[in-house]
């Protein structure tokens, strides 16, 4: 149980894991891998939004499951917005973007989910200006408001594109939107693969820290549009030994979440290797593994 360890929790991004396994098969694996929980994705895709919509029974046999198997489902990407961004300039677009915030924030509620992440993008497919960010910030009030009535956690991500990649910069929206439940959930690779110091970032926000994924990135150069995405843990440029070191020196203990992607057969590999480069990082920052060997 938690209340015994004296190590971070440590999840599993869903798509770390092949989109054909049923749950079951899912939740399983992450057990036998050795993770805690499972980090849901509600992503754009027409198939992924639609578990927003997902009837009672087909919600609760999901929880019957995770208790079955002693794997629950901590938090849930939610990237649907992306689609159906806040500061879109058409209102039905905006619309959609409460409706989605509404229906994730229900089914976290009957799953159990204690943290939503929510994408920090003003919009992504149209361009962005003063009125796009207003507009934002008006639709994170309201959907704080939403997680407050709900007592479900809101975190926005530190995202992989200029808008919202810093902690620094969220601390200015954090300040805006004054809630509780409105709080950040940083990707130590988008952190890094825009060239802001990862450890001073997350020492600026700790006291509004509710999750941490952990993902590895190449950086941003004049010459090279950086990579956020695809590499498996310790491939990439993050500085997992300092961040772990920061963690321990905070004595911040929030769960973290694996963010990997399982784009060929070697997935289980890929998430074994990235499971003994943080237990490394663990061992050189002199914290307990993540992982049992």
């Amino acid at each position: 149980m938690y209340q015994n360890l004296q190590r971070h929790r440590v999840g599993l991004y869903e798509k770390a894991l092949p989109s054909e396994l049923s749950w079951e098969e899912k939740l399983k694996i992450t057990k036998e891998l050795g993770f805690d929980f499972l980090e849901i994705s509600v992503d754009e895709s027409d198939e992924r939004r639609q578990r927003l919509d997902w009837d009672d029974n087909t919600i609760y046999e999901l929880r019957h499951q995770c208790e079955r198997h002693n794997m629950p489902l901590q938090s849930m990407c939610l990237s649907a917005h992306r689609k159906f961004p806040f500061g879109s300039a058409d209102p039905s677009i905006r619309q959609q973007a409460v409706l989605h915030m509404e229906k994730a924030i229900t089914l976290a509620y009957k799953l159990g989910i204690r943290t939503i992440q929510l994408a920090g993008y003003d919009v992504y497919y149209e361009p962005a200006n003063q009125e796009t960010h207003l507009r934002f910030i008006d639709g994170m009030k309201q959907a704080a408001k939403l997680a407050e009535r709900a007592g479900v956690m809101l975190a926005v991500e530190i995202m992989d594109t200029d808008y919202l990649n810093s902690l620094s910069k969220f601390e200015v929206l954090n300040r805006e939107v004054n809630s509780p439940y409105f709080t950040a959930y940083p990707d130590v690779g988008n952190i890094s693969g825009w060239n802001y110091d990862v450890c001073t970032e997350l020492r600026l926000s700790k006291p509004h820290i509710t999750q941490i994924h952990l993902k590895d990135t190449y950086r941003v150069t004049p010459e090279y549009q950086g990579q956020f995405r695809d590499l498996v843990i310790g491939d990439g440029e993050v500085n997992f030994d300092a961040i772990f070191r920061t963690l321990k020196e905070m004595d911040c203990v929030v769960p973290l979440v694996i963010e990997m992607w399982a784009h060929d057969e070697n997935w289980r590999a890929h998430i074994q290797t990235a499971q003994q480069r943080l237990n490394t990082a663990c061992d050189h920052a002199e914290l307990p593994r993540l992982f049992a060997a």
